[in-house]
C-alpha cells in the first residue's frame, strides 16, 4: 500500500511539479503579490527589494559549487573508486543500497550538509555497480538523508544561539548565548538524530518501488547515448606533446602538487588545533581542494577531474540568485516577519513548539536558508516565547527559547523534502548523464514527509530538552 502511494505521487509531481527554476519564479510572483497587497509595498519597493536580494546568496552558491564539484572530483580518483568497488562486493542488492545509502548519508550529514556530495557520489556508483536499483528513488533517498544536518555540527541555528555577540544579543531579545548544551546536545535533539539514522533508512524500505524496469542508470545512461568516459590518466597523457616538453613535464609532475598540499594539510591541522572542530565550508572546501588534489597526483589530472565535476552545476549558478531575490522580497518588504508575527500569534505556553516548527516549514518555501530564514523570523518567535514565559525562572524562558529555535530548524529543513532549492546539490552529482528533474524524485518524498512531520511534531511537543 505504501510502495503504490508513493508511486501515486510520484506520477502526480511528475505531471504537475514544474523545474526548480520554474518553481522559483512562481514563488517569486507568489512573494510579489504578497508584499504588495498585504504590506501595502509599492510595485517598485517590491522590484527594488528583489533586486536588492537577488546577490545576497551569491557567496553561499559559490561556495556550494565549489563543494559541490571539489568532493565530485576526489570521487573520480583512483584511490576512491577502488574503495567503492570494495564495498560494492558486500553490498548487493537494491534493498542493501537504499538502505546504507540512507544510514551513510544521515551520518555524514551530522559532520555537515555539504557532505551530502560524498552520499551522492556513493550512491551513484552503488547504483552503477549492484542491478535492479530504481535510481530516481535512490536520488530520493539520498536527498532525504541530508536532512538531518540540522541536528549535527553544522547546524545553522544552534551555532548562531551559542555566538558571542550576535545579532539576537545586539539587537538586545537576547542577553546572552546559549549553550549548545541547551540545543544540540539536548535529549529532543539527541532523539531527533536517531529518528534519521535509525528510523529513516527502515521507514525507506516500505516504500520501495516494485519495478526498477528502464529506471536504473545504466538504462537511463544507455537511452541518452551516453558513452563511458576514458580514464582521466588516459586523458592526460592525450594532451602531450609528441615531443619531450618542458610545460608537458610541469603539467605532469607529482612534485608541484605534493608542495602545495603539504602546505594545505599543515594550514588545517593548524585551523584544528587553533579552532577546534571548527567545520565551517571555507574549511571544508579547502579540504576537499588539498584531499582532490593529493589523490589525482599531477595539475594535469586534477584539472580534467574538476572539469568533468563541473559539467553540470549551471542550475546553482544561475537559479540561486532567484531564490536570493525571494528572499530579498520577503526581508525588505517586511512580509516574512508578518508571516511569522500571524503564525505565532496563536501561540501558547503548550503549543509554541508547534506553531515554531509549522512556522520554519512554511516560510522555508520563500527563504530556503536556515540562518537566513531565523534572521527573519527568530526574533518574533523568541519574543512571543518570552511574553508566554513571563514569570518562570531564567533557566525555563532559555530552555523554551532553545525547543522554540530547535523547532524552526527541524521544520526548516523537513520541508526541503518539498521545496527543490536543495535538490540542486544532488543532481549535478547523481544527475550527470541522465535526464531527470526534481518532479521525477520529489514524489518518492512526499509520504515519508508526512509520517515525520507528525513524528517531529510529537517530539518538539513532548520530548523533553
Amino acid at each position: 500500500m505504501l510502495t503504490k502511494l508513493g508511486e501515486t505521487f510520484t506520477d502526480l509531481f511528475q505531471k504537475y511539479m514544474p523545474s526548480a527554476f520554474v518553481f522559483a519564479i512562481l514563488l517569486t510572483i507568489l512573494a510579489a503579490l504578497g508584499a504588495y497587497f498585504f504590506m501595502a509595498a509599492s510595485p517598485i519597493e517590491v522590484i527594488s527589494s528583489w533586486y536588492n536580494g537577488f546577490f545576497d546568496l551569491l557567496s553561499f552558491g559559490m561556495q556550494i559549487v565549489l563543494i559541490i564539484i571539489t568532493g565530485f572530483s576526489i570521487a573520480l580518483s583512483p584511490t576512491i573508486n577502488k574503495g567503492i568497488d570494495a564495498l560494492a562486493v558486500y553490498i548487493k542488492t537494491p534493498k542493501q543500497v537504499y538502505f546504507f545509502v540512507i544510514l551513510i548519508g544521515s551520518l555524514l550529514s551530522l559532520v555537515s550538509f555539504g557532505w551530502i556530495v560524498i552520499t551522492c557520489v556513493l550512491a551513484r556508483e552503488l547504483a552503477m555497480r549492484v542491478k535492479g536499483v530504481n535510481y530516481p528513488f535512490l536520488i530520493a533517498c539520498a536527498y532525504f538523508s541530508f536532512g538531518g544536518w540540522v541536528s549535527g555540527l553544522s547546524s545553522s541555528i544552534p551555532l548562531l544561539l551559542n555566538t558571542e555577540n550576535n545579532f539576537l544579543i545586539e539587537t538586545g531579545v537576547l542577553s546572552s548565548k546559549i549553550p549548545t548544551s541547551y540545543t544540540l546536545g539536548s535529549t529532543l535533539n539527541i532523539a531527533m538524530i536517531v529518528l534519521f539514522i535509525v528510523i529513516a533508512p527502515l521507514l525507506f524500505l516500505l516504500f520501495i518501488p516494485k519495478h526498477s524496469n528502464g529506471k536504473e542508470l545504466k538504462d537511463l545512461l544507455k537511452s541518452n547515448n551516453q558513452l563511458k568516459e576514458g580514464s582521466i590518466k588516459d586523458e592526460a597523457e592525450s594532451f602531450k606533446l609528441p615531443i619531450k616538453a618542458i610545460s608537458d613535464t610541469l603539467n605532469n609532475t607529482f612534485v608541484l602538487p605534493l608542495i602545495i598540499t603539504a602546505m594545505g594539510f599543515t594550514y588545517i591541522i593548524y585551523h584544528f588545533i587553533k579552532n577546534g572542530f571548527d567545520l565551517n565550508f571555507n574549511i571544508m572546501i579547502f579540504i576537499f581542494l588539498m584531499v582532490g588534489l593529493f589523490l589525482h597526483k599531477t595539475p594535469m589530472r586534477y584539472s580534467i577531474a574538476m572539469k568533468r565535476a563541473s559539467s553540470n552545476v549551471s542550475g546553482i549558478l544561475f537559479q540561486y540568485p532567484f531564490y536570493a531575490g525571494i528572499m530579498g522580497i520577503m526581508l525588505y518588504t517586511g512580509i516574512g516577519e508578518k508571516l511569522a508575527e500571524g503564525l505565532i500569534s496563536v501561540m501558547t505556553i503548550d503549543s509554541y513548539p508547534f506553531f515554531a516548527y509549522l512556522t520554519g516549514g512554511l516560510v522555508n518555501f520563500a527563504i530556503p536558508s536556515a540562518g537566513g530564514e531565523f534572521a527573519v523570523v527568530g526574533p518574533s518567535i523568541i519574543e512571543a516565547v518570552k511574553g508566554i514565559a513571563v514569570g518562570l525562572p531564567p533557566e525555563q524562558v532559555t530552555a523554551m527559547v532553545s525547543r522554540a529555535s530547535l523547532s524552526v530548524a527541524y521544520g526548516e529543513s523537513l520541508s526541503n523534502m518539498l521545496q527543490p532549492f536543495f535538490i540542486l546539490l544532488v543532481l549535478p552529482v547523481m544527475g550527470s548523464g541522465v535526464k531527470l528533474q526534481s518532479r521525477d524524485i520529489m514524489g518518492y518524498l512526499v509520504v515519508p514527509f508526512v509520517i515525520f512531520f507528525v513524528l517531529q511534531t510529537l517530539m518538539v511537543l513532548y520530548i523533553p530538552l
